[in-house]
């Protein structure tokens, strides 16, 4: 009996065929955690659909990109909408991929985004709309669930930080029907207390579970309240519409309570150091200050009218002691001087020679002689000695040397 003999293509070309023709594997969706996920540098991505039973390898053609919207990453649990056909190549089955949703959460991913770019469009994310947490704080409000670990850290984180501060708690609804109406509700409540500040929030969850702060009544009850607002949803990594719009996120409600709620005795210390800063400022400047009344009190001693009097006193005397030393000098020469001349005039003194035994002889004329020659026999003549005067005639003139 002779066997029917197919060659590989031919089979795999049947399960091909086989494949195309089941009407359920042309457009079906499948459920799974991504693997393997890699993005080739035409644009496709590939990747594999795997759960507890099993996996199977799927594509993501670039041209199907367009409606992926986020960044698809190991871990992911998604959708895939698309077909399974077998490759004729490698005789392996794989899932051709037209659409790629987060699981549980792809009509809320886009509609998170939609919504996120609308208030974004009209600036409620503005930074200049951020108003800043005050510093310290007397009552703080807290928009969340009466049970649960975000409340009790918050209680528990606050009263570590400052038992003296005020906690005034709205139990919300955070989760399913009616839970955004709750929070607003909450919000409007709180403000009208008039509480200093407010945190807004919950535990980790889900996409679906963190929801209701992704809805724009909750939103616009944190961008329009008055008392300041800490976001302070879910984990670190998770992000809500309240985050984008609230004064200030914190990645939790742990983190919400510690920037909401100053430390005492950090506080303590603070004040401690802002004293010794003060001490030491205020002695510098007092000393400061010392030194420079010291300067005016010596300028004004030296401008004073007494001291600018006994000053002016004091030039005077010595002014005084140096002209009477430039007196005293003065007549000390001028004395000196005068008995040098006096003792010249002593040596040309008449009476001196006079009393040496010396004559003055005039004529008739009173003509002082001189020489024999102003002499006439017969006259007479005046002959002065130191105590008198003789009158006499000349009998006999005689010319020669004495």
């Amino acid at each position: 009996m002779m066997k029917n003999v197919y060659s590989v293509g031919q089979v795999n070309q049947y399960i091909k065929n086989m494949f195309a023709q089941d009407f359920m594997l042309r457009n079906i969706c499948v459920k799974g955690e991504v693997s393997n996920c890699k993005y080739h540098s035409s644009g496709h991505i590939f990747f594999t659909l795997k759960d507890e039973a099993g996996a199977m390898s799927a594509i993501l053609f670039a041209s199907n990109r367009k409606g992926l919207g986020f960044h698809m990453k190991e871990g992911d649990r998604v959708v895939v909408t698309g077909s399974v056909e077998v490759y004729e190549r490698d005789g392996k089955y794989q899932m051709y991929a037209r659409e790629v949703e987060a699981d549980g959460a792809g009509n809320l991913y886009l509609k998170f985004e939609a919504l996120k770019r609308e208030l974004e469009e009209m600036g409620m994310f503005a930074p200049e709309y951020k108003r800043p947490i005050p510093s310290y704080v007397e009552t703080v409000g807290i928009v969340t669930a009466p049970t649960g670990a975000a409340v009790q850290d918050i209680r528990n984180i606050s009263a570590r930080r400052n038992p003296n501060v005020r906690l005034i708690l709205y139990p919300a609804l955070v989760q399913g029907e009616g839970a955004a109406a709750s929070i607003v509700n909450g919000i409007h409540a709180l403000e009208r207390i008039g509480v200093d500040v407010m945190i807004v929030g919950r535990g980790g969850g889900s996409i679906e579970d963190l929801w209701a702060f992704n809805e724009e009544i909750v939103a616009r009850a944190i961008f329009d309240c008055s008392v300041p607002v800490i976001s302070a949803v879910g984990h670190q990594t998770d992000f809500t519409i309240a985050d984008y719009v609230a004064d200030l996120r914190a990645p939790t409600p742990s983190a919400a309570a510690e920037l909401a709620v100053y430390d005492r005795l950090q506080t303590k210390d603070k004040l401690a150091g802002y004293g010794r800063r003060f001490d030491v400022i205020f002695k510098s400047r007092l000393e400061g200050m010392r030194n420079v009344l010291e300067q005016y009190r010596l300028r004004m001693r030296y401008l004073s009218p007494g001291s600018r009097l006994n000053e002016n006193r004091r030039r005077a005397a010595e002014c005084e002691d140096a002209l009477h030393g430039a007196m005293r000098e003065l007549i000390r020469q001028r004395r000196h001087r005068l008995a040098l001349l006096a003792g010249r005039l002593d040596s040309c003194s008449p009476a001196k020679k006079l009393g040496s035994g010396y004559a003055y002889v005039q004529n008739e004329r009173e003509r002082t002689l001189r020489s024999v020659a102003d002499a006439q026999e017969r006259e007479h003549i005046y002959v002065h000695l130191l105590d008198g005067r003789i009158t006499a005639r000349i009998e006999q003139i005689e010319a020669g040397k004495i």
